[in-house]
């Protein structure tokens, strides 16, 4: 099912996929990608759904927003969620994604109807060593100077070093990640870890009334696998790991994934 529009609401590019009389299901990327990071698992969700991709603010080919905090990025998806007149979505969000995807439930339990997580770090502590080639490109003193000449080779390490199976990144990724700015990035960083660090995603999710999938990569070398079990303590959470999967579960294992999103929707009468 190929790409049927493309266009902005709200100040925020997003892209439909599938019919749009199915069951909507929004798909929120992580920090410093874009939309275009769901793309290989994006044909068989939209067999059986509307599948909304969106281009947070600052990233892909959204504009940049004067700020990045996550309810306020929520608050910009729910109005661009309302201008669409969307109602009772699935909500899958990737690693920070998630943050967002919580967030937009916590303020709009009227629009959120069921909730996926994948790869999203419960709270900092889960948080492991990251790989040199992205300690080099996030941190100063070097990561501005490497931010000016990142090459797209160097680009697709970024992606490929949290990865556990080799992986093909996508054009429009490369081109995705190359339009961010390093202020925007580390800003958005920031506001991820102030999010989890003043409550842990688990706690949030025990406030809300919404079914959980919870997926992670069994290998996955940004946050630490174990702590997936965290959420397990989130009465109507449901927690998957795939095997052999590090932190990109849709470029690695897009059938899987695509197949573990499906069953849980399906389960939840979505």
């Amino acid at each position: 099912m190929g790409i049927y529009d493309s266009t902005y609401v709200h100040g925020i590019h997003v892209v439909h996929d599938g019919p749009r009389e199915a069951p909507p299901l929004v798909l929120v990327h992580g920090s410093g990608v874009s939309g275009s990071s769901w793309g290989p698992v994006v044909p068989v969700l939209a067999r059986r759904h509307h599948v909304v991709r969106v281009d947070l603010p600052g990233h892909g080919q959204s504009p940049p927003a004067a700020s990045y905090d996550v309810p306020g990025q929520a608050a910009v998806l729910a109005a661009a969620l309302d201008e669409l007149a969307l109602s009772s979505v699935t909500v899958a969000g990737h690693s920070s994604g998630g943050y967002i995807a919580t967030a937009l439930a916590e303020q709009r339990p009227d629009l959120v109807e069921t909730l996926a997580l994948i790869s999203s770090g419960p709270s900092p502590d889960a948080l492991l060593p990251q790989p040199a080639v992205l300690r080099a490109l996030i941190a100063p003193p070097l990561g501005p100077l490497l931010w000016r000449v990142r090459s797209d080779a160097m680009l697709r390490r970024g992606v490929t070093a949290v990865c556990r199976r080799p992986v093909t990144v996508p054009d429009g990724l490369v081109d995705d990640v190359r339009g961010i700015s390093y202020r925007t990035f580390r800003t958005v960083l920031r506001r991820n870890t102030e999010y989890i660090a003043e409550r842990s995603v688990p706690t949030r999710l025990s406030a809300l009334d919404v079914p959980v999938l919870v997926l992670f990569g069994a290998a996955d070398p940004r946050w630490d696998p174990s702590s997936a079990h965290l959420y397990g303590t989130t009465a109507n959470a449901r927690v998957e790991l795939l095997p052999d999967v590090g932190h990109f579960p849709m470029l690695e294992a897009p059938g899987d994934t695509g197949e573990s999103l499906l069953a849980f929707m399906a389960a939840a009468g979505r």
